[in-house]
């Protein structure tokens, strides 16, 4: 038998007493079937799939101490409800991300303002257990992504710190004194706690990465206005995590520009696609998005751009590969595009533009494949930093096209910087 949500098992417990009113016979009957209605009315069968799907964890960026709202996901409609022990302390000031590791078990938390990692556990009924806080190798991250073995996690960090004769760090740079960044490196142990980081220096003002690529390539992007060629790329040594740059790419010590590949004028969101073939950069200046395919050697060649709604910056690919979604920062909206057969990004006939909340950050997927059921229980969520909520919608598998969620949208505390989605792991 299933678990009924709240509501509804509200709803069947007072059609029960009711039966108990009426005498044996017909009228016991006729409760039976109106049970039986209102059951499949609800999605209530017996043997029908009416669990939680999986979780959200958003983030908020509150100045004294940032929170982690927790989530669980209906799987038949696609709202939200929020876990008893949500939120949480995040472990930082100003959390700026949130990413799931791939076994779907630990999440991590990076914080700009005490330039730090949090680590949390999930539970078998998503809420989250406090680990441990590790330090990054320089000063105010802005992002993180993890290799697609799940082995690797990577921040970047805006200014770089040196080493102290005694083996402390030092601020070397700051707003005032600006300079280049860095990627701190920290192996993922099998328990999901991180081991000691090492160091790799990049230019001015990183801002996103994405270590996903099954090839071993890791790509970022910075917002240099010294230069237009503000995306990088480096060759992943996937026995230590270390980078190395591609052709193409030169790194500059000290406060000088650094140049790699094309990006346009400010890239604000970055992502490279399940096959590790194309990665695409959103502008916020030009209000576009841009794709490049991969070379063997790793080298991004540009192939194609689409117009975007106002500041786009976040992005996220559905599990099927077939469309894309960016989410418009200062639009409120989420776009959606599909692929030309060279990976390109096109602007989608029937999903162009739809209304979430206000600055919307972040976007994930939850739902098929991972229930097994490829037309139905897709969900995509959007974190909503000035309206200080969730929105949530449907995807049709068939075209693209979303259709809100019931309840939408749904409340988080002060400015939710970040969200991701993490599917429930069967067995556990």
């Amino acid at each position: 038998m299933t678990e009924l949500l709240d509501d509804e098992a509200g709803v069947v417990s007072g059609v029960r007493k009711r039966m108990s009113l009426k005498k044996m016979g017909r009228g016991v009957k006729a409760a039976i079937a109106s049970i039986g209605s209102l059951a499949i009315g609800l999605g209530l069968t017996a043997c029908g799939r009416d669990y939680t799907v999986g979780y959200i964890y958003s983030t908020s960026s509150q100045a004294t101490a940032g929170l982690v709202n927790g989530y669980k996901v209906d799987y038949q409609q696609g709202y939200l409800v929020q876990l008893a022990n949500s939120p949480l302390p995040s472990g930082g000031k100003n959390p700026v991300t949130v990413i799931a590791s791939p076994d779907h078990l630990s999440i991590y938390v990076v914080h700009r303002d005490d330039s730090n990692v949090a680590h949390f556990l999930i539970g078998t009924d998503g809420k989250l257990y406090p680990q441990k806080l590790y330090t990054i190798t320089g000063s105010f991250a802005t992002d993180a992504s993890i290799d697609a073995a799940g082995k690797f996690l990577y921040v970047t960090y805006t200014y770089q710190n040196t080493l102290l004769p005694d083996g402390t760090q030092q601020q070397l740079y700051t707003p005032g004194n600006p300079g280049p960044g860095g990627v701190t490196i920290f192996p993922i142990n099998s328990d999901g706690s991180l081991g000691s980081p090492t160091d790799f220096h990049v230019g001015r003002n990183p801002v996103k990465i994405s270590a996903t690529s099954p090839n071993h390539f890791v790509y970022l992007i910075s917002q240099d206005s010294a230069t237009q060629a503000n995306l990088f790329g480096f060759s992943q040594n996937a026995s230590n995590g270390s980078l190395s740059p591609l052709p193409g790419v030169t790194i500059n010590p000290l406060n000088i520009a650094s140049t790699g590949f094309n990006s346009g004028v400010t890239p604000a969101g970055i992502l490279t696609d399940s096959s590790g073939g194309h990665v695409y950069v959103t502008d916020s200046t030009l209000n576009e998005v841009m794709g490049y395919s991969i070379g063997a050697d790793g080298t991004p060649t540009l192939i194609g751009t689409a117009s975007t709604d106002t500041s786009p910056a976040a992005m996220t690919i559905d599990a099927s590969g077939k469309y894309l979604y960016v989410a418009a920062n200062g639009a409120g909206a989420v776009n959606g595009f599909t692929f030309a057969a060279n990976g390109a990004p096109i602007i989608s006939s029937t999903a162009r533009s739809y209304q979430v909340g206000t600055g919307p950050t972040c976007l994930s997927f939850i739902g098929a494949p991972s229930t097994g059921d490829a037309t139905h229980a897709i969900y995509l969520y959007t974190s909503n930093s000035l309206s200080n909520n969730i929105s949530g919608n449907q995807m049709d598998p068939t075209d693209g096209t979303l259709r809100q969620v019931q309840r939408t949208p749904f409340g988080a505390n002060a400015l939710p910087s970040c969200l991701v989605a993490v599917p429930t792991v069967p067995g556990r």
